[in-house]
């Protein structure tokens, strides 16, 4: 799919993760703190094929990485997933290690609640499903070395991702520019540390009416100010490589006000 990026991990019931002036804690809240923590796999677990997930899956900052048809890490983007989430799952406390293979795929609405990506593969997760009621979850975690994407927003509905730590990707959230099959996508970010190198921390389409809303973004490293918070596409369903459409704050595409991106 167009426009996307790849991932290492925490610990305990008190889920936190540090940033570069602070720690985003599971209640969204920041302390002090001088570097971003990452946390410490309790044991690793090679999948050699994507694993099902119904229900609610705690692995207990387990480490997960592909072996076999998984193993490739590469950016093709007909790899399997290592975790395949049924609609309404939740999956907590894990790290998916590298080879990463996609990540995650959600195939309907479902939470994942302090997930950590070592190196990410093609994307960190895919979500999709084609109601428009589908609410998709990301609280705490975060991903590193994703070249394309981070998250993937193929299906309808709204994906919320808030206390998330993104280290050198393309697209941390990309609405598909070029899917067979289109939907409106609602996108909301808060509390977002977004450390240089990236390129886009949103991108959507506005012909299909999109919309991305965007709080306490703190985007580290960024002398020059390069990343660009909002990036508006005109996307299609031919599999072509979508346009742009400008970018920057708008107030119905891309909402968000000057003082919700912080540079550091």
């Amino acid at each position: 799919m167009t426009s996307s990026i790849r991932p290492r991990a925490l610990t305990g019931a008190a889920v936190t993760f540090g940033l570069t002036v602070g720690m985003i804690m599971a209640s969204g809240t920041l302390s002090p703190a001088s570097a971003a923590t990452w946390p410490t796999a309790s044991g690793s677990q090679a999948v050699t094929s994507t694993i099902s997930v119904s229900g609610t899956k705690d692995y207990g900052m387990l480490r997960l990485y592909g072996s076999g048809d998984l193993g490739t890490g590469s950016q093709d983007e007909d790899q399997g997933p290592i975790l395949e989430l049924a609609p309404g799952a939740v999956v907590k406390n894990v790290i998916i290690g590298s080879p990463a293979a996609d990540g995650i795929h959600c195939l309907g609405a479902c939470t994942l609640q302090n997930v950590w990506w070592e190196d990410v593969g093609e994307d960190a997760a895919t979500f999709l499903g084609s109601s428009s009621s589908n609410v998709y979850t990301v609280n705490g975690g975060g991903a590193k070395q994703a070249s394309d994407k981070v998250f993937q927003f193929n299906g309808a509905g709204t994906l919320n991702v808030s206390n998330f730590a993104a280290q050198t990707f393309g697209t941390f959230v990309r609405s598909c520019g070029n899917c067979k099959t289109q939907y409106k996508r609602t996108i909301n970010l808060n509390t977002i540390e977004a450390t240089y190198k990236g390129s886009r921390i949103v991108g959507i389409n506005t012909n299909y009416g999109d919309s991305a809303t965007l709080k306490a973004i703190t985007i580290v490293g960024d002398t020059s100010k390069k990343m660009i918070p909002c990036q508006k596409y005109i996307g299609n369903n031919t599999g072509a490589e979508p346009t742009t459409n400008g970018t920057g704050a708008d107030g119905t595409y891309c909402k968000y006000a000057s003082s919700d991106i912080i540079y550091k």
